[in-house]
């Protein structure tokens, strides 16, 4: 069987608001939901697709700060 997840994850949020996705993001971060990240990645995946130079540095130093943070 061929799943395309990313498809499958673009296509479930495709139509939804800022709310509807904030929700799912903070839901899926609160429960601690090992099953949603995938759809996180998929997410990041996105928006670093779309980041210019600048934000994807300032994305960087956020992820290395709380890397750091959590050693």
């Amino acid at each position: 069987m061929n799943i395309d997840i990313r498809s499958h994850i673009i296509n479930n949020f495709k139509g939804d608001n800022i709310n509807t996705l904030r929700e799912a993001i903070e839901e899926s971060i609160k429960n601690n939901d090992e099953i949603t990240l995938p759809g996180m990645g998929v997410f990041f995946e996105l928006v670093w697709q779309k980041a210019d130079e600048e934000t994807r540095n300032k994305i960087l130093n956020i992820l290395e700060s709380c890397v750091k943070d959590n050693q």
